[in-house]
C-alpha cells in the first residue's frame, strides 16, 4: 500500500514522519543503531522483502539518514550523523513499548551508559533548569516559520 506523503505539512513532525514514518524505515535505523551495515544482514534480521528493503534503503540514503559506501565487495550502509541524532526517539519509543506493550517476561533491552555501565534514565522531556516536565505543564507556540492559517 503507498502510503500518503506529508511533504506538504508545514509541520515538524509531519516532516519527520515523513522519513521515519514508515515502519519498515524505523526497523531498518534500529539495525543499524545495533551494528547491522549489508544489506544481506538487514534482509536476514528483519525477513523483509528484497525490492522493499531495497526502496527503504534507497528512501533513507536520499533523506541523509544513512551514507552507502560502495568499496569492493558488499555496499555498506551507515548512519550518517542525521540519522544518529534519531537515536533519544528510538530510546523514547523503545521505553515508552516497555510501560504500555511490555513482554511478560520483562524488559526486551535496556539501555546502557558506556562509560559507567549503569542503565540510563527514561528519556523526558526537562525544562532549562533540568526539571522534568509532565504533559500538561508543556504548552506550544508559534515560530516564525509556522504560518498564520496554520496556527
Amino acid at each position: 500500500m503507498k502510503l500518503k506523503s506529508f511533504e506538504h505539512f508545514n509541520c515538524s513532525l509531519a516532516q519527520t514522519l515523513s522519513v521515519i514514518g514508515e515502519h519498515w524505515n524505523m526497523l531498518i535505523i534500529r539495525d543499524a543503531f545495533f551494528g547491522l551495515r549489508r544489506f544481506d544482514q538487514f534482509q536476514k534480521n528483519l525477513g523483509i522483502a528484497r525490492n522493499v528493503l531495497s526502496d527503504r534503503l534507497k528512501k533513507l540514503v536520499k533523506a541523509g539518514v544513512l551514507a552507502k559506501s560502495d568499496g569492493p565487495g558488499h555496499a555498506e550502509y551507515r548512519l550518517t550523523q542525521k540519522g544518529l541524532a534519531l537515536q533519544p526517539i528510538m530510546i523514547a519509543m523503545t521505553h515508552w513499548g516497555d510501560t504500555y506493550m511490555p513482554h511478560p517476561e520483562g524488559k526486551r533491552l535496556t539501555f546502557i551508559d558506556r562509560a559507567n555501565g549503569k542503565p540510563i534514565k527514561t528519556v523526558g522531556v526537562y525544562s532549562a533548569d533540568g526539571k522534568l516536565l509532565k504533559p500538561k505543564e508543556i504548552m506550544t507556540k508559534t515560530g516564525p516559520g509556522l504560518r498564520d492559517e496554520q496556527a
